[in-house]
């Protein structure tokens, strides 16, 4: 476990190391509680408003999927929740990854219907929610991103969701913005991230994936899955793939995500192509399962 960590819990650039060392050994916790899970809830979606680019970005909704149908496989009930802004992306990203998750849309300033999903996650007995570079709110009740620009006109606040039940709450981000950063010590965001004092997001969880990516922190919990839960390692294996990877990275580029870092509509996240992320997951592949990708 400790070996999975090592790989996708590290520092790209974002000046996260100190993030990372004060989370340090919680995916292999993440994934020992997710592995108890008997129905499990996710949130995604991170928008991307720079200039004349206004779009979803590619990283979280890959991730997210790639989890999601794994789950689905081994025989869990899911549901993944999103704002209106990135819903097509997610709905893109589910069709690719070939299994059936339902998606529950939330619009921006619609509070009935958040609440709505609240009750039927209440009501379907979920679990664990996960959240996969899902920006949540900062100090002054705003979400902001990595820029320090307020994107709540594009974000809904599923803050709300992720805290609304007794279930169990795993957070995995990236830069410190993300929901359940609110998890690590106080002012340590603000000391080490650029724009940390105002973009840190102070709604917490019980567990903390920092990951260099966010995507690789949902990889890194379907390989730590394949360790403690014995029954589902070869399907997960299915699903933790490179080619899986990148097939859903490009379908949702085709339909209208961008990197978050180049805001560029290309099969890349947050800078990194499929060569880098598709090197990450055969090294999480011979770690949890022995071998590299077929």
């Amino acid at each position: 476990m400790a070996a999975i960590e090592a790989v996708v819990c590290r520092d790209v650039g974002r000046r996260t190391q100190p993030l990372i060392e004060a989370s340090r050994g919680e995916l292999g916790a993440a994934a020992m509680a997710l592995a108890q899970a008997r129905s499990v809830g996710l949130i995604t979606g991170f928008f991307v408003p720079r200039d004349d680019v206004a779009a979803p970005e590619t990283d979280g909704p890959v991730g997210t999927a790639l989890l999601a149908a794994g789950l689905e496989a081994c025989g869990l009930p899911v549901r993944i929740a999103v704002d209106s802004p990135c819903a097509d992306v997610v709905r893109a990203a589910v069709r690719e990854a070939g299994r059936h998750v339902s998606v529950d849309e939330v619009g921006v300033e619609d509070r009935p219907g958040l609440e709505r999903v609240i009750e039927a996650w209440r009501a379907a007995g979920i679990s664990h929610v996960v959240a996969i570079e899902r920006c949540g709110i900062s100090r002054d009740g705003r979400p902001r991103n990595m820029r320090g620009v307020d994107v709540s006109p594009w974000t809904a606040p599923l803050d709300d969701l992720f805290a609304a039940g007794a279930w169990t709450r795993i957070g995995v981000g990236d830069g410190g913005n993300e929901l359940g950063m609110g998890k690590l010590p106080a002012g340590l965001i603000g000391r080490s991230v650029p724009n940390g004092e105002r973009i840190a997001c102070v709604t917490g969880c019980d567990h903390l994936v920092v990951a260099g990516v966010s995507n690789w922190g949902a990889y890194g919990l379907m390989a730590g899955l394949a360790l403690v839960q014995g029954s589902w390692s070869p399907i997960l294996s299915e699903f933790l793939t490179a080619e899986r990877d990148l097939a859903l990275t490009r379908a949702i580029v085709r339909a209208g995500a961008v990197d978050g870092v180049t805001a560029r509509r290309e099969a890349t996240v947050d800078g990194f192509g499929p060569e880098i992320h598709g090197a990450l997951i055969d090294e999480l592949r011979r770690i949890a399962w022995g071998k590299a990708a077929d």
